[in-house]
């Protein structure tokens, strides 16, 4: 059994309503999770049953309509937006499908994006972007523009610019969706690098079984319901 300290984010009864046309869309109902510090948690469920929400919200993008969020003892659903936007900045990396680079900016210069926010000198942004950049294997191509790199290449720096900032979680929303195969393999591979090695907490939505299979815990949602698969093993 985890100790509440091995608990890096702790849900209690998430519910998330939005409102269309005078209707009320529950996506998420009285939802828990537990997400212990150091893990690699892949989360499944077919379209529309809220993974992205429940990512979002657990990334601060979003708040609940109820319920609780705790990540490393901060209670991030209380925070002011402005708070909202320093805990995201200095605390969550995120990895989306679409890379999201900026194409007139050289890789270390996107790689970089982030630490515009913080009080970091020139010299060392580019210092702490090199050193990203190294660690996804990708530090010959700091000069380059996203054009003149694969879309395996543009996706290992997202995730360079996601951990250029040391966070305590890194998200990922379809990272290997518009990549073929070997490429995905390749940030699959990098991921559990991080995972291991740098011990990141990485929560990651795929529709890709053998993407999740990658995961350490498989979280299934369907419903408005989790169940967990860990070792070929589903549980309520």
């Amino acid at each position: 059994m985890n100790k509440p300290d091995d608990i890096l984010i702790r849900l209690r009864g998430i519910t998330k309503t939005y409102e269309r046309g005078g209707e009320s869309l529950c996506i998420l109902e009285s939802l828990d999770l537990d997400v212990p510090r150091g893990s690699f948690a892949a989360l499944m469920g077919p379209s529309g049953s809220g993974k992205s929400t429940l990512l979002n919200l657990i990334a601060g993008l979003d708040k609940p309509t109820a319920g609780t969020i705790d990540i490393g003892g901060e209670r991030i659903d209380k925070l002011s937006e402005a708070r909202l936007a320093k805990f995201r900045a200095s605390s969550v990396g995120f990895i989306f499908q679409s890379y999201n680079l900026l194409p007139v900016l050289t890789a270390a210069e996107n790689v970089e994006l982030p630490l515009l926010l913080a009080p970091v000198a020139a010299s060392e942004r580019r210092r702490r972007a090199q050193t990203a950049l190294r660690v996804v294997g990708l530090e010959d191509r700091m000069d380059h523009f996203p054009r003149q790199l694969s879309g395996g290449q543009e996706q290992r720096v997202a995730i360079a610019r996601a951990i250029v900032n040391d966070p305590l979680l890194l998200v990922a929303d379809e990272p290997t969706g518009d990549l073929d195969r070997k490429s995905a393999d390749e940030i699959l591979t990098l991921l559990e690098t991080l995972n291991e090695k740098l011990g990141k907490t990485i929560i990651m939505v795929t529709h890709d079984p053998a993407a999740a299979a990658r995961a350490g815990v498989i979280h299934h949602l369907d419903k408005g319901r989790l169940s967990v698969e860990a070792h070929g093993e589903v549980h309520a």
